[in-house]
């Protein structure tokens, strides 16, 4: 084959050079292909970001932000919040968001003491910040009792208090009773007492069960036996009532006492038993707060007594709170191995627990019926102060 220049090529050159520009073609060719799809993914990308056709993209903000509330109400535990953040960017920024934070329940909030870190605190501190009673509650015992921050404790507590949250009200009840924080005489026993009636207004099993021992004893109160008697009556009422809307089977809302069990068969329904065994039947134990589990495991991996000085925890296992000071808790005047923060943990362990082991069994058989509530007179003899 002979050129413009009028040089000449063999066929076999003539036929490599065909090759190598066809191939030279199609790499070009394929090149071209690559770079227009990258062109198309690049423009469907940046239509689906101004509003393209994606309805997951596309759904708003508000949707996402009430979906994640109700999740927050409803979840069994911090996990079922958490987990949904993890899906991505957006999620996480939504998830905490302050109107979903403020509807946290207590269960989302129940955060194990073996788990605290500086990030479960500052998410305590996000929801408490966004206005959630709960977590201001939460926050407040596990600074008062576990980091030893009293007065910012008690002020997340007295936070809820304002906000009518019962729990909180009960609290700073069972601190003024005592004078936790501070000395002995830092106790103010009228106010403690109106606290706690303005939480059993609101529906506080424990707080209608410490008025009603506060006017049984005349404890910070004018004493009127009568009246604290249906205080008492009350709070079984209300006890009831809160184990019937559980729905539970019908075995466990008729276990009835018999005294004549040896004390391992009654310590086997230690969590089945309640005040309610003063009409002969017991009932599954209320469901222990968040905040008070956490103290419990708090103390409990800490040893008994939280620490130095040789304070006591409050011996119901459903309390968890702790002395601010030595014998601050009151303790019982038959056996002197027991204490309570306050009345309703006292009259809650006797049936629960104490009554077997600080009497000799043989002894409350032989008083009677076994309708006495504690030793001597009465269920509040038991307790005095130290």
């Amino acid at each position: 084959m002979r050129t413009r220049r009028g040089a000449w090529y063999s066929p076999a050159d003539a036929c490599s050079g065909d090759t190598a520009t066809s191939t030279t073609t199609a790499t070009i060719k394929r090149t071209r292909e690559v770079a227009g799809d990258q062109v198309a993914f690049r423009r469907k990308r940046q239509s689906l970001s101004s509003g393209g056709c994606d309805s997951f993209d596309a759904l708003p903000d508000d949707l996402l932000i009430c979906i994640f509330s109700k999740l927050g109400a409803s979840a069994s535990s911090p996990s079922d919040l958490i987990r949904a953040s993890l899906t991505c960017r957006r999620f996480n920024s939504l998830a905490v968001h302050p109107l979903v934070l403020s509807k946290a329940s207590s269960k989302c909030l129940a955060i194990g003491a073996n788990n605290w870190c500086d990030s479960a605190h500052r998410f305590l501190k996000l929801c408490a910040d966004s206005g959630n009673m709960e977590a201001c509650y939460i926050l407040g015992m596990i600074r008062f009792y576990c980091l030893l921050n009293r007065g910012s404790g008690a002020s997340f507590m007295a936070k809820a208090a304002i906000n009518c949250h019962a729990p909180a009200l009960y609290s700073l009840a069972v601190i003024q009773f005592n004078g936790s924080g501070g000395s002995k005489n830092d106790k103010d026993l009228r106010a403690g007492v109106a606290l706690c009636a303005r939480a059993a207004f609101l529906g506080h099993v424990d707080a209608l069960r410490e008025l009603g021992h506060c006017l049984q004893d005349g404890y910070g109160v004018r004493q009127n036996i009568a009246e604290g008697r249906r205080f008492l009556v009350q709070a079984n009422a209300r006890e009831l009532a809160g184990v019937l809307s559980a729905a539970l089977p019908t075995r466990f809302l008729l276990a009835w006492n018999d005294p004549h069990h040896d004390a391992e068969a009654r310590r086997a329904t230690v969590a089945g038993c309640s005040l309610l065994s003063d009409f002969g039947c017991n009932v599954p134990a209320p469901e222990v707060h968040p905040a008070n589990r956490f103290l419990s495991e708090w103390f409990a991996a800490r040893g008994a007594g939280g620490g130095d000085g040789g304070l006591r925890l409050c011996s119901h296992a459903g309390c968890g709170r702790v002395e601010t000071r030595r014998h601050e808790f009151r303790r019982c005047s038959v056996c002197g191995v027991v204490n309570y923060c306050s009345r309703a943990c006292q009259a809650l362990d006797w049936k629960l627990r104490h009554k077997s082991d600080c009497v000799p069994q043989e002894r409350w058989i032989n008083d009677g019926d076994g309708d006495n509530d504690g030793v001597g007179a009465g269920n509040d003899d038991v307790m005095v102060l130290s």
